[in-house]
């Protein structure tokens, strides 16, 4: 006599492989929504239509000749500028973290007396790569290049490069 089909190995065998799959893919669904990506942006096509009107910025500042120096030391961010800058002129400082979003640093920057401008972050800044953006208040000019933190030398960052 034969044995009934749920006494048998093949059919549990076929039914566990699918089972299996159904309940990867049901915790992989679980990953990909509790753990949300903080670097895709969600108006990306804005954001991709603007690249080319920020275009004009860096040609700006190209043709002024602007040269940022950057240092950090002890915790502390300096900067001076050089080419047709106005002394006193506020700028707008981003250093953009490349994968961690927490750490990135956002400050509207005075100078001082010796036209330095200085800004202690919050948090240590971690070591590695960093994207530098600076900018006038008024957005007529921007530099921007990729540096490597920290730096007890003076790093040059300049226009069109």
């Amino acid at each position: 006599m034969q044995r009934p089909w749920y006494q048998q190995f093949w059919p549990w065998f076929l039914i566990v492989l699918p089972a299996c799959v159904v309940v990867a893919s049901l915790y992989t669904f679980y990953l990909a929504n509790s753990h949300a990506d903080s670097m895709v942006v969600d108006d990306y096509y804005k954001k991709g239509r603007a690249i080319n009107q920020d275009l004009s910025e860096l040609k700006e500042a190209e043709r002024l000749g602007l040269i940022a120096e950057l240092k950090l030391e002890n915790g502390e961010i300096a900067i001076r500028m050089q080419g047709e800058h106005e002394a006193g002129e506020a700028i707008y400082l981003r250093l953009s973290h490349p994968t961690l979003e927490a750490q990135d640093v956002q400050a509207l920057l005075s100078s001082d007396a010796n036209g330095i401008y200085r800004l202690r972050p919050d948090h240590e800044l971690l070591k590695g790569k960093w994207h530098l953006q600076l900018e006038a208040f008024d957005k007529r000019w921007r530099l921007q290049n990729t540096v490597y933190l920290p730096s007890s030398d003076w790093l040059q960052i300049r226009a069109g490069s």
